[in-house]
């Protein structure tokens, strides 16, 4: 499966290659302190100031679908509907959210349904091929991916819209405060100081086949650990199965890894994860970095900004990689892992991977390859 074309929208720029800039360059001072979300508590987010597209019908006037509609306009995706033809491309959509937050004031059930924005973009589009909503918390925009490589595979597309979109909501931003894991400071992975996550919002919107690409999905990864519903595993058993799972599907060896985007959340109980699966199989011989503490935790689109981050730096042959933000006072309690540094280059850089770790121990890897002109 190829990436023919991609754009997203997040608080580091409205579009990717502002978003991209910012990001090689450690920018993580794009967030608000906002004191209306929690009462009595300041919460730091990571909020879209972009210019959206507006949208008539009320059914599907909700932030999210303004994201994904903005989005889809920069694309001009109607160019790939005449290519591939309004019965041949699918569309699958990451959210977690959905219009939860519209929900609270309208009372209109069809806002918090999870399924409305791939209704959306269907109708909008008059698309009469497959269409699906994908709501597995942070693992969402890997598991679309999926999803797209099935029906591609199968025939049944030619060309699959694979979105991942969040938007800001009271829901999700209480739930993390419920835990205990919430932070009004810049999210701090990897130190022995830190404090927990930023929320964030973003939209990712890809146009996918089998071929005309520069960048290819060589590898996906994906199981469930059922270990706890909201505290991975620390053994990280199934996570580094699903590390191998990408790798064996890719049918690459871990030296062949350039790159690694980190679920990277800043919890002790992440952290710990996920440094654990990284030197299990990598040691510290591959370069990481989260850039959750750049663009916030996206939610269900999560996945699929950080995939749209990995997909640029595969693009533009940058001999860079994102830096690891934090305090740089490096948790000894962790298993050691190769944390990308400001300026950080690499003489070659043609693989990378993604990480994706969610609630309910749904856990979900996959691999990008930039193709040789």
């Amino acid at each position: 499966m190829e990436i023919i074309n991609y754009n997203a929208i997040c608080n580091l720029g409205s579009d990717i290659d502002e978003i991209f800039i910012n990001a090689i360059n450690g920018e993580n001072n794009k967030f608000e302190i906002s004191e209306n979300i929690i009462k009595n508590k300041k919460v730091r987010v990571g909020k879209i100031n972009t210019p959206l597209e507006k949208i008539e019908n009320e059914k599907f006037n909700l932030r999210c679908n303004q994201l994904i509609l903005t989005c889809c306009k920069s694309l001009n995706i109607e160019q790939y509907i005449e290519k591939y033809g309004r019965d041949n491309v699918g569309v699958v959509v990451a959210t977690t959210n959905s219009g939860v937050e519209e929900y609270e004031k309208t009372k209109n059930i069809e806002h918090s349904e999870l399924g409305n924005p791939a209704v959306f973009l269907k109708e909008y589009y008059g698309l009469n091929n497959y269409f699906s909503s994908v709501s597995t918390a942070c693992s969402s925009g890997i598991k679309a991916f999926s999803i797209a490589r099935d029906l591609l595979n199968s025939k049944f597309s030619k060309a699959v819209i694979v979105v991942g979109v969040d938007s800001l909501a009271k829901v999700p931003i209480f739930g993390f405060d419920s835990l205990g894991v919430l932070t009004d400071k810049a999210t701090n992975p990897m130190s022995k100081n830190r404090e927990g996550i930023n929320i964030g919002e973003a939209v990712s919107v890809f146009v996918v086949s089998n071929e005309g690409g520069k960048i290819e999905i060589t590898g996906i990864g994906k199981n469930t650990d059922i270990y706890h519903n909201t505290t991975p595993d620390p053994e990280a058993k199934e996570e580094i199965l699903a590390i191998k799972q990408s790798l064996e599907d890719a049918n690459l060896e871990p030296k062949d890894i350039d790159y690694i985007n980190l679920h990277g959340t800043g919890t002790i109980a992440n952290d710990l994860m996920e440094a654990k699966a990284i030197n299990k199989i990598f040691g510290d011989n591959v370069p990481v970095s989260s850039t959750k503490p750049l663009t916030g935790h996206c939610l269900g689109a999560a996945a699929s900004i950080e995939t749209a981050l990995c997909c640029k730096l595969l693009e533009n042959n940058n001999k860079r990689v994102y830096p690891h933000i934090y305090d740089e006072e490096f948790d000894k309690n962790l298993p050691k892992i190769k944390l990308a540094q400001k300026e950080s280059t690499l003489e070659n850089l043609k693989t990378c991977m993604c990480l994706s770790f969610g609630f309910g121990g749904t856990n979900a890897v996959m691999i990008m390859r930039g193709k040789d002109d």
